[in-house]
């Protein structure tokens, strides 16, 4: 089991529970990223940095990830290629992306690409609050509870 973080736009919080994480149950963490990443030190993690081609972090863990890791992403169409692949992607805001969900939320997604390129749409997402990184810290407790119970 390893935990995947899709790094480039990971919110803060939701590194720091990660590593937390990491240390008490003893799960390597690997940050997938196209800048340069500075996670505490730690053996259990390591920092890929890949070349900025679009896609390029992406591309990565979805080549290296299995279905016995974890993906912390945003990103929803890398999501959509985890979940089609059986790998379990978590988002910042603790819903863990399904076959039943990922479609829907890229659709919605593209959607809303399609309406700011006509610029009927402008903005990104909601504001990172307090009640999402708690989602987000019981969600993936829940899912290494899962992973230490097999």
């Amino acid at each position: 089991m390893k935990i995947w973080i899709d790094a480039d736009a990971c919110p803060a919080p939701v590194k720091v529970i990660v590593y937390r994480a990491s240390q008490r149950v003893k799960a390597p963490v690997t940050l997938v990223a196209n800048h340069r990443a500075r996670p505490p030190s730690s053996p259990l993690i390591t920092v890929v940095q890949v070349n900025q081609g679009f896609d390029a972090a992406d591309d990565y863990i979805v080549e290296r990830a299995t279905a016995s890791d974890l993906v912390i992403t945003a990103d929803i169409p890398l999501a959509a290629r985890l979940v089609a692949r059986g790998i379990p992607a978590l988002d910042p805001r603790g819903e863990l992306y399904t076959a039943d969900n990922v479609q829907e939320r890229l659709a919605l997604r593209n959607l809303k690409e399609e309406l700011r390129s006509a610029g009927g749409v402008s903005g990104g997402p909601a504001p990172y609050h307090d009640r999402d990184k708690q989602a987000f810290a019981n969600s993936l407790d829940r899912w290494l509870a899962r992973q230490r119970a097999r």
